[in-house]
């Protein structure tokens, strides 16, 4: 999981990344008016503006996270979708026909993986590093939305045969909570304290034994986007349009809904966002009350996944800034689940105070 740039002081970090963006528009032959860096969290996304005004999106990836085989797979995911009249980014291939290809880059010798998207017009939802940015408009309606086009997804999912070959993780017990997390585990996260490691494993075997007990049939487990964050939702013509399908790949559809109201959980707009989001998925297929009653434990999964995320990008800016608050959260969580409770509309707006030495600076 690891990348060579993770240790690079940010401001070289990012300046290798463009270093690669450049290099990687000579397999497209396209000569950019403007080249401009809109985002560097796990992957670097660039607006390509060209002659007569089309834009595209370049993404550059983290190195180690996908192979090749694993691109191609979601790309290919997202070209199914599409069929099934789900909007998704529409895929640029290179001039030789390519859908992704490698590249290094002035003084960056590891190769990275890089592929091309149409642009899409919008609005983000918010953004997660800022919960001032949260709340934006009609947030029941806007939900509303976003829960149809989960279950939409889900309901393709359902019934989707992927070809032989393709390749994505799997969002399970293993791929959140184990030794080998795709993220990373989160026990590792050097700012706990003893008592919070202690609250938090407790509470992660209670979630480990509800997941075996869930289990993954078919009508609740199989292709999630995974990333519903606020910043990949975006806004547009009374419409909610998906981005960045990077994350997708095996897991509960309850992972949606968990990912989708995350960053509100310590917001005023966490319940009509909730309330939005199941209405609207409810419209397209069902979500019984025995699985929501699951999602304290699946908010939990989902801080646990984010500490691990912020263990091994430790030194990058976003976890820098989210730490202390996904810390906060994730005990709140624990207690929670630990006290079995279960009402997942209370989840708790005010959060517990943390243990002894607080929030890190």
């Amino acid at each position: 999981m690891s990348s060579p740039l993770d240790e690079l002081p940010e401001p070289e970090r990012l300046r290798a990344f463009d270093s690669l963006a450049e290099s990687a528009l000579k397999a497209w032959k396209l000569q950019a008016v403007a080249l401009r860096r809109i985002a560097c969290r796990e992957n670097a996304v660039y607006e390509v503006q060209l002659e007569g005004g089309r834009r595209l999106a370049l993404r550059v990836h983290r190195h180690g996270y996908h192979d090749r085989v694993s691109l191609e797979s979601e790309l290919t995911w997202m070209r199914a979708l599409a069929m099934a009249d789900i909007a998704t980014p529409t895929v640029v291939p290179t001039a030789a026909g390519d859908v992704a290809v490698e590249v290094t880059g002035d003084k960056v010798s590891v190769p990275h993986l890089c592929d091309m998207l149409e642009w899409v017009e919008g609005r983000p939802l918010g953004c997660a590093d800022d919960p001032s940015s949260l709340g934006r408009g009609k947030i029941f309606e806007t939900y509303c939305r976003v829960g149809r086009m989960a279950a939409r997804i889900h309901r393709h999912s359902v019934t989707w045969q992927a070809p032989e070959g393709f390749l994505r993780p799997h969002w399970d017990r293993e791929g959140c909570l184990g030794r080998a997390a795709l993220w990373g585990p989160w026990y590792d996260l050097d700012v706990l304290d003893s008592n919070e490691r202690h609250v938090l494993s407790a509470a992660a075997e209670v979630l480990e034994r509800t997941l075996l007990q869930f289990g993954k049939g078919r009508a609740v487990y199989g292709m999630v986007h995974a990333d519903f964050v606020p910043d990949n939702l975006l806004e547009h013509d009374g419409r909610v349009v998906v981005l960045d399908f990077d994350d997708s790949g095996y897991g509960w559809y309850l992972w949606e809904l968990a990912t989708a109201v995350f960053w509100y959980l310590d917001t005023p707009h966490y319940v009509p966002a909730l309330e939005g989001y199941i209405a609207g998925y409810r419209e397209v297929r069902p979500l019984p009350d025995d699985e929501l009653r699951l999602l304290p434990q699946f908010l939990l999964m989902r801080a646990l996944v984010y500490m691990g995320w912020m263990r091994t990008r430790r030194t990058q800016a976003t976890a820098l800034t989210l730490t202390g608050r996904v810390r906060e959260i994730s005990f709140a969580l624990a207690e929670r689940v630990l006290g079995g409770n279960l009402d997942y509309r209370s989840i708790p707006l005010e959060l517990s105070p943390l243990p002894q030495g607080g929030l890190p600076g």
